[in-house]
């Protein structure tokens, strides 16, 4: 049984030691980086080795919660429920489906080199935070789930519908274990009644003017392409140029793109935001509120104006991530080419993107192809009592935050669930500042201890009060 004092202390943990910490830092030890160079054994064998890990660190949870393995790169786990609300495969499958639980365990690369503060997959805990690659994104949630689910099971707790606990290993890459996941709970004919995966989590100030703490749950998440821009021309030697080079031709392509944003809109869900924020703000604040609601076009222009993920939630972003061209300092190029990574909003469609590229760059000579195209989820629902679910165990965790939707600026593994899933929802329950936010895929990610109990607490009572 768990300490009456300790409602989320782990059945291993020992006295003196924070023990989700110590859990934590060890799954950051654990390299699960794509590693394009190794072969295939090598590339797997950190991946297999996480999945150990966890059987290891929650012997609770692999003792009684079934578990399977989906590709080489995801395990799904299973927690039975109680009979009386059916296994979702019934005919009123929305009603007694079950609830699913996501994060993934794989990481972007991290290098010393590059200025940590701590070495980036030592796991080192120091002043009052476990640091490392995945601390936020997204080891962390994983833990915080697995710490919830080991706990209860300590308690004897069953939980009314049954739950599914997906964890996925190249969420950060092509996501080919959730699209199987998908398609298994598909195949199986189970609709999840709840998905909620990483995307939201719980921030000082989510926007210049509003200053109060948010849960910031994530109702959907943009749409995402790679447009690819390539030219050719003639080689030649670079002391005789003659006409626009490759790299000439998409240098002003891409300078013409930049220069033309996207149109900004303010969509319902940012409209349903404001308003969730106006009662809680004060002054200037509540003022501004009041008036992007009320004035949603306004609203989308001066969010554009102030850049990053103010104007990221109006409108469909364009960042130039790759160029190329060229093999020598003294050498014309036979061609070149540039990378797009497109992010698209809501109301707009991977064929809407290319075909703004396409007329910002008025260029006919340069080619245009797409990759990984994704387009915008739908929308899940506010009024229903899965989001009410959420916000309640949000407000237990951190009573002094406003829970409020929003649509999540990155790609997510939830996409895959929400084509058939609508209650699907995008919220890790760690709290993290400006500084925290911006070493995600940086420098000195790093979690405090103190939101890792908080996170504890989100899923018990989200988990008790299904």
């Amino acid at each position: 049984m768990l300490d009456p004092h300790r409602p989320d202390r782990h059945p291993l943990d020992d006295e003196g030691v924070d023990g989700i910490a110590a859990r934590l830092s060890r799954m950051v030890r654990v390299r699960t980086v794509e590693d394009a160079d190794a072969d295939a054994t090598d590339a797997l064998a950190p991946f297999a080795e996480f999945l150990a890990l966890l059987q290891e660190l929650y012997p609770l949870a692999n003792a009684q919660l079934e578990r399977e393995l989906v590709t080489e790169r995801g395990v799904l786990y299973r927690w039975p429920g109680s009979p009386s609300l059916g296994d979702g495969s019934s005919s009123d499958a929305m009603a007694s489906g079950p609830l699913v639980l996501m994060a993934h365990f794989d990481v972007v690369p991290a290098f010393e080199a590059e200025g940590w503060t701590h070495p980036p997959f030592d796991g080192v805990i120091a002043d009052g935070s476990v640091w490392g690659r995945g601390t936020l994104d997204d080891k962390g949630p994983l833990c915080v789930i697995m710490e919830a689910v080991e706990a209860l099971l300590a308690e004897g707790h069953t939980p009314p519908r049954d739950v599914y606990l997906w964890f996925g290993g190249d969420e950060e890459t092509h996501s080919g274990a959730a699209t199987a996941a998908a398609a298994l709970f598909r195949e199986r004919r189970l609709t999840p009644w709840l998905v909620l995966d990483e995307g939201g989590a719980v921030v000082d100030a989510p926007l210049p003017f509003i200053d109060v703490p948010a849960a910031m749950i994530g109702v959907g998440e943009k749409g995402s392409v790679n447009v690819i821009l390539e030219a050719s021309g003639d080689a030649g030697h670079a002391s005789a140029p003659s006409g626009l080079t490759p790299t000439a031709r998409l240098a002003r392509a891409v300078s013409r793109v930049e220069r033309r944003p996207f149109p900004a809109r303010l969509n319902p869900v940012a409209r349903e935001m404001f308003a969730t924020f106006t009662p809680h703000a004060h002054g200037s604040g509540k003022v501004i509120l009041e008036t992007l609601t009320r004035a949603p076009q306004l609203a989308a222009h001066a969010l554009a104006r102030l850049g990053g993920d103010a104007a990221a939630l109006v409108r469909t972003t364009l960042a130039t991530t790759r160029l190329s061209g060229g093999t020598a300092d003294n050498v014309l190029p036979a061609s070149a080419s540039a990378t797009l990574n497109c992010r698209i909003a809501p109301g707009e469609s991977v064929a809407s993107t290319v075909r703004h590229v396409r007329r910002a760059i008025r260029d006919r000579e340069v080619r245009i192809r797409t990759t990984d195209p994704n387009e915008p989820t739908t929308i899940a629902p506010t009024d229903n009592p899965q989001f009410r679910l959420l916000q309640g165990a949000a407000r237990a965790a951190y009573p002094e935050a406003i829970a409020a939707p929003y649509i999540t600026l990155a790609a997510t593994d939830a996409k895959h669930f929400q084509r058939f899933a609508p209650a699907t929802y995008r919220f890790a329950p760690l709290a993290m500042d400006a500084a925290q936010r911006a070493a995600i895929h940086g420098v000195d990610e790093r979690v405090s201890i103190a939101s890792l109990h908080a996170g504890v607490k989100f899923h018990t009572t989200l988990l008790r009060s299904l």
